[in-house]
């Protein structure tokens, strides 16, 4: 579809554009939405935004796997998940008032953030072991599914039966329900429904135009889907997530970005599922696990400071955000030298 280099960049550029854009918007009716229909912000973040905010990577992933490229997809999924936890150190940079994981304390967010540990060891376990299939597809992939829809269902029982509450400061902001939203119902979901496929037919163009951009110019697959696809296809992350700051809803916020890289597991699935020329995890490169591994290491260093709950850090930034920053600054510089 895109025969044109020149036309690659500016189709690149203009699905971002439409992501961030639709990204906005898709934040302040996710907040409506969690108020009218009772869910609160944590559980309408995974239930919903997650998925949503998922398209774009699902998209691009998919579109790579089909196409038989096994690192550009790999890479873009891997990436993003690191990207998006770099977005949540950015969103605690913007929360001037206190460290977010402090602010948006939640049941709901320290279980995701261990559901997402647990799924990111589970590719991992798959590049290691023998590289058997059925029907093109490695058994570890139906482990993916089950472990997800598992831990979903533990995410939805904390929230509706928790067994214990975090401490309540006068830097905490609770997820409280806003009586106020006065637009209809039905128009708000329709809205959300059509933003959602906007951001899923820019995932698509984005990875069309990136393939080709791939092949004529001298970056390689791994660097692409690892930095370029993966920093567009998340800008959705980073849009709603800002968003929701600014108009209070921090739990939402947390829950967005720890959502979206647990339902990108399902993603992960997908490319496998897509992917014809066998075991999907034996047909890449070994930076897609250096990827896997930092975002276990971030992801677990987020844990620490959610359940530390440092209300400052040098700056007002917590310490969990400064390593998360250090680390994926790190780790890029190295995947850039050794590419």
């Amino acid at each position: 579809m895109f025969t044109s280099l020149t036309f690659s960049f500016i189709a690149f550029g203009a699905a971002a554009l439409v992501i961030i854009m639709a990204g906005s918007k898709l934040a302040k009716l996710s907040d409506s939405l969690a108020d009218q229909t009772g869910l609160g912000e944590a559980l309408f973040g995974v239930l919903f935004l997650a998925g949503v905010t998922s398209l774009p990577d699902f998209a691009a992933t998919l579109t790579a796997a089909v196409d038989a490229r096994p690192n550009l997809a790999m890479s873009n999924v891997m990436g993003s998940m690191a990207v998006n936890l770099v977005f949540l150190a950015v969103a605690d940079s913007v929360y001037r008032q206190a460290n977010l994981e402090h602010a948006a304390a939640s049941t709901v967010n320290l279980m995701l953030a261990g559901l997402l540990i647990v799924l990111l060891t589970l590719p991992l376990l798959a590049v290691f072991s023998p590289a058997m299939t059925l029907f093109n597809i490695h058994p570890i992939t139906v482990v993916i599914i089950i472990a997800y829809l598992f831990g979903f269902h533990l995410v939805v029982h904390t929230k509706t039966k928790p067994m214990w509450f975090p401490r309540q400061t006068r830097h905490t902001v609770a997820d409280q329900p806003d009586t106020q939203h006065h637009d209809n119902l039905t128009w708000v979901w329709i809205t959300f429904i059509g933003m959602a496929a906007l951001t899923g037919a820019a995932g698509w163009i984005l990875m069309e135009s990136a393939k080709l951009i791939a092949d004529q110019t001298d970056i390689s697959e791994t660097l692409m889907g690892g930095f370029f696809t993966a920093l567009a296809t998340s800008t959705p992350e980073l849009v709603t997530t800002i968003v929701a700051i600014r108009i209070g809803a921090l739990t939402l916020a947390v829950s967005n970005i720890l959502g979206t890289n647990c339902f990108n597991m399902l993603v992960v699935a997908a490319a496998d599922l897509g992917y014809t020329q066998g075991s999907i995890y034996h047909d890449i490169a070994p930076v897609q696990v250096t990827w896997a591994l930092v975002s276990i290491l971030m992801t677990a260093i987020l844990l620490l400071g959610m359940v530390r709950r440092e209300t400052y850090g040098i700056g007002k930034i917590g310490f969990e955000s400064a390593l998360i920053f250090a680390i994926y600054a790190i780790t890029l510089g190295l995947i850039i030298l050794s590419d």
